[in-house]
């Protein structure tokens, strides 16, 4: 396949999609993204609060929770094979298909686990069941985040690529802003009683009807101009096309690159989401009031939410590295503090304590979309970005939670090892300094561009 490349100085290509377009793709894979991520943090969320004591019951609190958060992980480890699979057919056949397809899987999961029998029920089928729709959710979301960036990337011009594409990793903040409010509510309205036996079943069923906004959005956008560019040229010239063996011989720096970028931002956004919430309900000692840690998630979403776009225009002007750079350092900086602020139970400074964690998140989260894409050629794009992106899921967002209940260590008010969790997130953000180190500056760069196999006809 032709190769054709442009680089960071030169002047970016005027868009080929009037600016209606460009917003319907955008709005399209914000909306998609926000439901697909409602349901996998949702998981996560219900996994802190409830799913330890109602599907492992006859376990230590501790141990319960390290429980629901190792069906939890086993859904990032589907990730990967999710990222391989539509990236495979999203590089051949397109976008377009892969995206609803993946929506249609995470809805039938998220809403199963709404209608799930507990193990007071059924016994020890009732984890199993909780793991195998985890599964189907890692498998689907997989292939959920390439997709919605690219369609965002590739419908955009060059010079504002990063805006355009932080959209779709917003939609991340906005579905957890969802899953965050839904249970913020119902926590304040419910009795613990009410919500442990029905009333956390609510926003896994609500999820359905996301699904069918989501799908209606979805279903009507085309496809990118610049995959139909490269699928006339692949069915061409290559009838043979893999694109992962493709991804293998010809971008493994890019890919390692894309995995080392990740660890600092991924452990970090759970360690400011998901486990303080159960450090705060289990460890603290403030488990008769959820609703505290639920409107510091709250909040926070909310900024996140507002300051992944603004980042992604300013990495259209600064570039992807040194905001990648600010961020890095500044979540290993406030993994030192974060557990103090938690600790007073003082609900501003727990306030403080997550906003600004996610802020700093945000640094990395917002260029990541953009600079992921510009990593590999369009013959590839959507295999590649998913493959780097899912990889790290597994040793980062995945083992997150169960290392950093296992480093905090017993469930005794006051007498925890904060600082040997706040030593894991150092280790992580200097793994991604090294990987943003090996980076090149990618801002402003054409995406039409390929690699070539020495073989190729």
């Amino acid at each position: 396949m032709s190769t054709s490349t442009q680089s960071p100085g030169s002047p970016p290509e005027a868009s080929e999609q009037p600016k209606t377009n460009i917003v319907k793709v955008v709005f399209a894979s914000l909306i998609g993204t926000a439901v697909e991520w409602y349901d996998f943090f949702l998981y996560g969320s219900a996994a802190a609060l409830v799913f330890g004591s109602l599907f492992f019951p006859e376990s230590e609190p501790a141990t319960a929770t390290m429980l629901a958060f190792g069906t939890y992980a086993l859904g990032f480890v589907a990730r990967p094979l999710g990222g391989i699979v539509f990236g495979h057919f999203g590089d051949r056949v397109g976008r377009k298909k892969m995206l609803v397809t993946s929506l249609l899987l995470m809805g039938v999961a998220t809403f199963a686990i709404g209608l799930l029998p507990t193990y007071a029920t059924i016994g020890i089928a009732a984890p199993i069941l909780l793991l195998t729709c985890r599964l189907v959710q890692g498998f689907a979301v997989g292939g959920e985040w390439g997709g919605a960036v690219l369609m965002a990337a590739e419908h955009g011009d060059d010079a504002r690529r990063g805006f355009w594409s932080s959209w779709p990793q917003a939609g991340v903040a906005l579905g957890n802003l969802f899953a965050t409010g839904i249970l913020w509510v119902l926590a304040a309205v419910q009795s613990d009683d009410a919500f442990n036996a029905w009333g956390w079943r609510i926003p896994f069923l609500l999820s359905a009807v996301l699904v069918i906004i989501g799908l209606w959005v979805r279903l009507s956008i085309e496809e990118s101009p610049v995959f139909k560019e490269a699928q006339a040229e692949i069915q061409s010239t290559d009838k043979k096309h893999v694109p992962i063996l493709q991804v293998i011989k010809l971008y493994p720096r890019e890919v390692f690159v894309a995995m080392g970028m990740r660890m600092a931002e991924n452990i970090s956004y759970y360690l400011f989401t998901v486990i303080s919430i159960t450090f705060l309900t289990t460890y603290v000692g403030t488990t008769g009031d959820k609703s505290i840690i639920l409107k510091a998630l709250l909040i926070g979403a909310v900024v996140h939410f507002t300051a992944i776009p603004l980042l992604g225009a300013l990495s259209d002007r600064v570039g992807r590295r040194p905001l990648y750079v600010i961020g890095a350092v500044g979540v290993a900086a406030w993994s030192w503090v974060f557990f103090d602020l938690i600790t007073s139970k003082d609900e501003s400074k727990i306030i403080l304590a997550v906003v600004v964690g996610l802020v700093l998140h945000a640094f990395m989260y917002a260029p990541q979309a953009a600079f992921f894409s510009e990593l590999f050629g369009t013959s590839v794009r959507y295999t590649g970005a998913s493959v780097g992106y899912q990889l790290a899921s597994i040793f980062a967002g995945a083992l997150a939670p169960i290392i950093a209940i296992k480093l905090l260590g017993a469930a005794t008010e006051g007498d925890t090892n904060v600082d040997s969790v706040a030593i894991y997130m150092t280790i992580a953000s200097v793994i991604t300094l090294i990987a943003v180190y090996f980076a090149k500056e990618t801002r402003a760069s054409s995406l039409r561009h390929d690699r070539v196999l020495p073989d190729a006809h």
